[in-house]
């Protein structure tokens, strides 16, 4: 294991016990991150998986954070977009809610 393999490992570690059944492990950490703060560290995350040297068990593991992170960044880029598209102003001025294409 990497020392940046350590440092994301050890930031997804809960100190508090979960009840049985609560949300996965790391997914509180994530949902207080900033948009950039979950993308960096799911570029190390990629980086560590395509260097292909971690063992099954941390592949899994960073994977799984992987997966989460990359659900926040979706979630925060909707909320972006959501904000921007009730701030348009139409060419008279006037504020205007326009559709962003998804696409």
């Amino acid at each position: 294991m990497t020392e940046e393999t350590a440092n994301w490992n050890s930031a997804a570690s809960d100190p508090e016990p979960r009840a049985e059944g609560g949300e996965q492990e790391g997914a509180g950490d994530v949902a207080g991150m900033t948009f950039e703060q979950a993308l960096g560290e799911l570029e190390r995350i990629v980086q560590e998986l395509e260097r292909g040297q971690l063992d099954l068990d941390a592949a899994i593991k960073a994977y799984e954070r992987g997966s989460q992170l990359k659900a926040h960044c979706t979630a925060k880029l909707r909320e972006a977009q959501l904000r921007v598209e009730r701030i348009s102003l139409a060419s008279d001025g006037k504020a205007e809610a326009l559709p962003v294409d998804l696409d």
